[in-house]
């Protein structure tokens, strides 16, 4: 049995047969056992997905920039908008806003 995740990846399950076995290993190892259902009840409040919070924030605003440097950042691969950011504050450090 096959299934389908949103990014149309084809992710395959277990038989029935299959499952057992696996659950049978499992109980089996006395440092594997699985949680029962009291013991994760208790610990799913602090099970977190995802990115972890970030110390530093940063501020989501609109920017319009000319195409040229858009392009010069993205063709620069992942990160750009980081390397935009790091950009922007080494010229503050020679040059006041006004």
């Amino acid at each position: 049995m096959f299934l389908k995740t949103k990014s149309g990846r084809r992710i395959e399950l277990p038989t029935p047969v299959e499952d057992a076995a696996i659950t049978a290993a499992a109980m089996s190892d006395p440092d594997a056992i699985p949680l029962t259902d009291a013991e994760w009840e208790a610990v799913k409040p602090f099970v977190r997905r995802g990115r972890p919070p970030a110390t530093v924030t940063k501020e989501r605003i609109t920017i319009r920039l000319s195409r040229e440097v858009v392009d010069q950042f993205r063709a620069s691969g992942d990160g750009w908008q980081t390397r935009v950011d790091m950009a922007l504050k080494d010229w503050l450090k020679t040059h006041l806003p006004t």
